[in-house]
């Protein structure tokens, strides 16, 4: 199906496309932008965000829609300095958010998930004041695993659903729709102080009642954040798009994902998960804000769940509250009072 004409774009500037690749090949790094062919990476450089691609590049998994290349035989051993090195990047390259992902990896015991908690480690030991948020795998499923990256604190977990239940065998067959709705939910419940995000991609043939259910499924998990963009074949290799979506189609969407109640919803032809990722976060973080002094507040009651509050205040950064001016008992120590 040809690309409407509305939908071909100039993708970046010479400029940031120049810099920032060179420091990534220098330093040995990957990005999902690069690795993905995403059509925002000239935007998003410019805007002082990067989406880091750890594990290395090669996938355990073969998704139809994903132009990530798919391993052939065993993988290298885990690149342990690698973490180390993108908070290098992090510091080199100024950037005010990180969104850091990483290929599947199925072939580890935890899924990856301990080099995820290692790369949030270093990022914080160099930039404390950078908000960092993590795209993660499934992790098959393992909790454990899920719990590792959340003890270490970041700003945003994101998992992506992808696409609607249905089309799950042709376009994800090694994973499972419910099982990715347990990924959020489990954020929520190990950790309501972090937000919850996901995403799905449209035009691969799913139907207009279908996207509506999924997002209803997404916002009872606990989603908080969500991302809906339309697919484009990264190769001759994927599976071909379906339909292009219009503007119109997408904004209804957005109203419709608005009125369920998520914080921050970007609805569009270019929107990908990592996309104005930081404007997500932050308008995230002023929603939570305004709702609470609306009155819209849940009690706390218990001196646990007090105690609770406390601690994750304490690990807000003082630049992320004075900048933002949240309320930290309402916006970062508990689950959004719009749940």
């Amino acid at each position: 199906m040809p690309i409407p004409n509305r939908l071909l774009t100039k993708i970046g500037t010479k400029r940031h496309l120049g810099k920032i690749p060179r420091i990534l090949k220098e330093l040995k790094l990957h990005t999902v932008c690069q690795e993905a062919r995403c059509p925002n990476i000239g935007e998003c450089f410019e805007r002082g965000t990067a989406t880091f691609l750890i594990l290395g590049n090669l996938c355990t998994r073969d998704c139809r829609f994903c132009g990530i290349k798919k391993a052939a035989g065993s993988l290298l051993n885990l690149d342990r300095k690698e973490p180390e090195r993108v908070a290098r990047t992090v510091k080199q390259l100024g950037l005010r958010h990180v969104v850091v992902t990483s290929v599947t990896r199925d072939d580890l015991p935890e899924g990856g998930a301990e080099h995820f908690a290692q790369t949030i480690r270093e990022i914080r030991k160099l930039t404390p004041e950078v908000s960092i948020e993590v795209l993660i795998p499934d992790f098959s499923g393992n909790p454990e695993a899920l719990k590792l990256v959340i003890k270490e604190k970041p700003e945003v977990i994101n998992h992506n659903i992808e696409v609607v239940e249905r089309l799950y065998p042709d376009f994800r067959p090694q994973a499972d729709y419910r099982r990715s709705l347990s990924v959020i939910r489990k954020i929520k419940e190990l950790a309501p102080g972090i937000f919850s995000k996901s995403g799905l991609m449209l035009g691969v043939g799913e139907e207009e009642k279908e996207v509506l259910a999924a997002l209803k499924d997404l916002r009872k998990a606990g989603g908080e954040i969500l991302t809906l963009g339309q697919y484009f074949q990264p190769t001759g290799r994927q599976l071909a798009v379906r339909k292009y979506l219009t503007p119109e189609a997408f904004a209804s969407f957005q109203r419709e994902a608005e009125s369920l109640g998520f914080l921050f919803v970007a609805a569009g032809s270019f929107v990908r998960s990592s996309y104005r990722a930081r404007e997500a976060y932050q308008k995230a973080v002023s929603r939570c804000s305004h709702l609470a002094k609306r009155g819209k507040e849940i009690k706390i009651t218990t001196k646990s769940t007090k105690k609770k509050i406390k601690r994750q205040k304490e690990a807000t950064t003082g630049e992320h509250r004075k900048r933002n001016k949240i309320n930290p008992k309402f916006c970062r120590g508990r689950a959004c009072p719009s749940l």
